[in-house]
């Protein structure tokens, strides 16, 4: 299958190259490169640079590579940033996924997954949380992806569009090739590493008087292989009918957890400094995965957080500074 990934040079979206790539299929990438990497893109996969709003360029990509199936993860991902600047996310996840839409209909593909979040559920109701808990997005960021959730359905009354929506979980980890390389880095993980690695004196812990096991938030964490491999397998259902799934690992840990898994990964101190809680952290945010576990026979091959931080360590360790430059 020939299958255009949007945002195919970013984190995530790198994963799923290699996992397509491993499954025989075709993957082409589209970036526009603003917070991806050319670097990530391997030299034997097609790439185009280009924007969601170039409705002529997507057209001509989607027939020039005779696409099947389009897996969408160009998209604006900080919450934090949203709450000061939701008009950025409004514009980019919202509009330009309708843009994105409307070229997939114009060239006739009608097979689409979206990168989609567990934001979208906003402070749980229940854990673990699973596809019929309550959407109550609490950040424009989360509301941007719920939004697309909510336009899939027209298109397919509409248009024929099947889709499914992959709502994940806390991405982390690394492939021996791509690993995290952001900037600013927001997510726990590499923040971590950056310590470990003398980047940075410490990381910061938001909160340690929340109801969990030694009073910090407590996240289920995914690693990225793991999440490319449920978009290829989701590929399938998409031939018959629709279907979201929640992608998790089902079991969580404690940021105090997560930075001892570190030190012991490492071998190296890595020091914590306590701060006030943030706003709009849930004190733990756990996923039900089941329905992806029996529907698509998805199971995570990294179910434990120290082969996680292990992988991303060593791909930190390879590209200490990123994709730009790789260790001699």
């Amino acid at each position: 299958m020939n299958v255009l990934v949007t945002g195919g040079a970013g984190y995530i979206g790198s994963a799923v190259v290699e996992e397509l790539l491993a499954e025989q299929h075709t993957p082409v990438v589209y970036d526009n490169l603003v917070a991806g990497h050319r670097e990530a893109v391997p030299s034997n996969v097609a790439f185009v640079q280009g924007d969601l709003f170039d409705g002529q360029l997507l057209r001509q990509t989607l027939a020039t590579h005779a696409i099947d199936a389009v897996i969408h993860l160009a998209a604006f991902l900080q919450p934090n940033e949203s709450m000061t600047n939701p008009g950025k996310y409004f514009q980019n996840n919202v509009a330009g996924t309708v843009s994105l839409l409307n070229a997939m209909v114009e060239s006739g593909v009608r097979r689409f997954i979206l990168s989609s979040t567990c934001a979208t559920f906003g402070d749980p109701v229940y854990t673990p949380i699973d596809e019929r808990h309550p959407q109550q997005p609490i950040s424009p960021y989360g509301v941007s992806k719920l939004m697309i959730e909510q336009m899939l359905p027209w298109y397919e009354h509409a248009h024929g569009l099947r889709y499914s929506c992959m709502r994940y979980f806390n991405a982390c980890g690394a492939t021996p090739e791509h690993g995290e390389d952001h900037d600013p880095e927001i997510h726990l993980i590499p923040l971590i590493l950056q310590v470990a690695m003398g980047k940075r004196a410490n990381v910061k812990i938001f909160g340690t008087d929340y109801d969990t096991r030694d009073g910090t938030c407590i996240r289920d964490y995914v690693h990225i292989s793991d999440l490319g491999r449920a978009h290829v397998l989701a590929l399938g259902p998409l031939e018959t009918r629709s279907r979201n799934f929640n992608l998790a690992n089902g079991d969580g840990f404690t940021v105090r957890e997560v930075i001892e898994a570190a030190r012991h990964v490492t071998g190296r101190e890595i020091a914590g400094v306590e701060e006030p809680r943030r706003a709009g952290d849930p004190p733990v945010m756990i996923g039900d995965s089941r329905r992806a576990r029996e529907e698509l026979g998805w199971v995570p091959r990294y179910s434990t957080i120290e082969s996680i931080i292990q992988s991303a360590w060593d791909w930190h360790l390879r590209f200490p500074q990123g994709y730009a430059a790789p260790a001699q």
